[in-house]
């Protein structure tokens, strides 16, 4: 499916630093034939869409405008990127609960005008938030799709070839688990060109760590992380929009995946034109199948946590 072809519409909730990087990168990049922003500052909305349209003969033929719910309805992809942002000393979960009641409304809303769309969840923490939108909305697990461990995954790739003085384009390797402090490096399975990589532990060790904390070091040097988060989402919308099936670290709902079930959490998956058409399995090292257990653990507790609140 190629916009040119057909009109394509992509709706961002919530223009805030996130929502609005990631509506001008797909912008740029000319993604959709249609681009909605909706906040709840409608004032905020009105004037990204106003700016963006003042650089339209600049870039292509992309309709932008500030709009309401109902524009979902003819939505291929919502993305919502609204919610408390995560402030200096905050972890990624301590903004749950604020999160969990704005996505209450916000997902009743976008389901009432749209019933085949994919939700693309960006706000933190993400694979709860993830999980919570795909409770809320009955949607088909395949069609709700955090951003999950794809950053994570970017960010492991750009200090791997740092380091090795190699693309980072072609280094092959993830993070799975949590977007967030439990997430896990699987090493094994990190080469380039087929070849394993050859670093020392204290490099691995150096170059996690600096994987893990890279938004805690962006948040206490500029206050937030939007650029490649939003160069992320724009992946992922490529892939469902241009029906790519592209392996990309989302995160998605799992059943008997590495000994774990019914948490939405990052994994290699198929991304295509219908969301997530498969979850890839991967081999695990004893070692990362555990941590993988432990981040998924650490989930499930917080999204019991929700449902004990929520009943």
């Amino acid at each position: 499916m190629n916009h040119k072809d057909k009109k394509t519409r992509v709706v961002v909730i919530g223009v805030g630093a996130v929502g609005s990087t990631t509506a001008y990168t797909l912008l740029l990049r000319e993604r959709m034939t249609e681009l909605v922003l909706i906040d709840y500052n409608k004032q905020k909305a009105v004037g990204d869409a106003l700016d963006m349209n003042h650089g339209l003969p600049f870039t292509g033929k992309t309709k932008v405008w500030a709009g309401d719910y109902e524009d979902c309805a003819e939505a291929d992809i919502v993305i919502i990127a609204a919610g408390a942002a995560q402030k200096q000393g905050e972890t990624r979960l301590d903004l749950l609960k604020k999160n969990v009641m704005i996505f209450d409304s916000i997902i009743e809303n976008v389901t009432k005008y749209n019933q085949h769309g994919i939700l693309l969840i960006a706000s933190n923490p993400v694979d709860i938030m993830s999980y919570f939108s795909w409770k809320k909305s009955g949607f088909p697990k395949n069609r709700i799709i955090g951003s999950g461990t794809l950053l994570d995954s970017s960010r492991f790739k750009y200090l791997i070839g740092e380091k090795m003085n190699v693309d980072p384009r072609s280094i092959h390797a993830k993070i799975i688990g949590e977007h967030g402090d439990s997430e896990v490096p699987v090493w094994s399975l990190a080469n380039f060109a087929g070849i394993p990589l050859t670093l020392s532990d204290e490099d691995k060790k150096q170059i996690f760590e600096n994987t893990r904390d890279a938004a805690y070091q962006i948040i206490q040097a500029k206050g937030s992380t939007y650029y490649a988060i939003a160069l992320a989402l724009d992946r992922i919308c490529t892939a469902i929009l241009r029906d790519e099936s592209a392996v990309l670290n989302v995160s998605t709902y799992i059943e008997n995946y590495q000994g774990v079930s019914d948490v939405y959490i990052g994994v290699p998956c198929i991304v295509d034109q219908s969301g997530i058409r498969e979850v890839v399995d991967i081999t695990l090292t004893d070692e990362e199948k555990q941590n993988f257990q432990g981040s998924a653990r650490k989930m499930k507790e917080q999204i019991e946590k929700i449902n004990a609140e929520l009943e």
